[in-house]
């Protein structure tokens, strides 16, 4: 493997880690608001809270290694997405912070306040969609480069079938992440009833996922011709990942081996979300910027990936010894003091 190629790869590692445990932070959020609402608060937050307390601090971790990393790599995209993503990027920190301010309030401080509730579940779903806007830029179309000046032409994004295919997309999965991993922890805990609701969520939240996914493909193939052929040349990586979705809803609808469950649901993302990036190459902005065209210099790229390579190394440990002593330790997961 070449060094970029070696670079975007372990970015890609990093940003795969943000997916999953991210979206268990934003839909467990959307999930103890839902609950509220529909009147079963006290039956699924104990489960939630429980999951959110030690881990939502440190969530963010890998968006910053890829933020950081991606600059590092590939200097060139500071300058593109830097300008298109100054307003869905800004919209998206804003949320980040508004979101961890109102978990602080909600959990510590005015914990019954119906609005810091609200505003902690809603930014679990419009930071996702917020994000998103990234993979719909990078497919092309939606930047105008006249000489140094780089545009983003909102009317386009907002009017695209695609970039809402993509938003529908980061929505769902989200949701049925998060719902397939409270389902798991639910049983761990031996709360009947959290469990009972949380697969339910589970079962119904499937549903579209594959819907979106499956308008994802239709839009891309409109959008950007090349990469849909290019994920054709990929099939078995989405077969794949359809493979592992079907099963992890067969074993929920079976009330079966809900950690299995979810590890086939992280590897049905897993498939999808690295067929989709194997595809999209060698391009990082379809059409301007490519791999090899805008890598950094060779000693720079060796550092970095030495330096991402030890950071990841680090991260995982750390966030499996956070796992062992909090979220699966024996008592502290049915709520008791361990």
């Amino acid at each position: 493997m070449s060094l970029e190629q070696i670079g975007i790869t372990v970015l890609w590692l990093f940003l795969y880690g943000y997916l999953i445990v991210g979206s268990i932070d934003f839909g467990a959020g959307f999930y103890a608001y839902f609950g509220k609402v529909i009147g079963i608060e006290t039956v699924i937050k104990p489960v939630i809270s429980r999951y959110l307390s030690p881990v939502w601090e440190v969530t963010n971790v890998f968006l910053v290694f890829f933020i950081v990393g991606i600059v590092g790599f590939f200097p060139e995209t500071a300058y593109y997405y830097g300008t298109a993503l100054l307003i869905p990027g800004s919209i998206a920190l804003i949320l980040l912070a508004v979101r961890g301010s109102f978990y602080a309030f909600a959990n510590y401080g005015a914990g019954r306040n119906h609005l810091y509730l609200l505003a902690y579940g809603a930014t679990g779903l419009f930071i996702p969609a917020a994000l998103s806007t990234v993979f719909t830029i990078s497919e092309g179309g939606f930047l105008e480069v006249r000489g140094n000046t780089v545009t983003l032409l909102m009317e386009e994004l907002f009017f695209s079938a695609y970039s809402w295919a993509v938003v529908l997309l980061a929505v769902s999965s989200v949701l049925f992440i998060s719902s397939t991993f409270l389902t798991y922890y639910a049983a761990s805990a031996e709360d009947r009833k959290a469990l009972e609701w949380l697969r339910a969520f589970a079962l119904w939240g499937g549903i579209p996922t594959i819907i979106s996914s499956l308008f994802v493909f239709i839009a891309l193939r409109n959008h950007n011709r090349d990469h849909f052929e290019n994920t054709l040349e990929l099939w078995w990586m989405f077969g794949l990942s359809l493979a592992c979705f079907i099963t992890a809803v067969w074993l929920i609808w079976r009330r079966q081996n809900y950690g299995t469950a979810f590890v086939m649901v992280m590897l049905q993302f897993a498939f999808a979300f690295f067929g989709y990036g194997i595809s999209h190459l060698p391009y990082l902005l379809y059409p301007y910027l490519t791999l090899a065209s805008s890598v950094t210099n060779p000693a720079m790229g060796r550092a970095l990936v030495i330096a991402f390579l030890a950071g990841l190394v680090l991260l995982v440990p750390t966030i499996a010894l956070l796992l062992r002593l909090f979220l699966f330790n024996a008592r502290y997961v049915k709520g008791e003091t361990p």
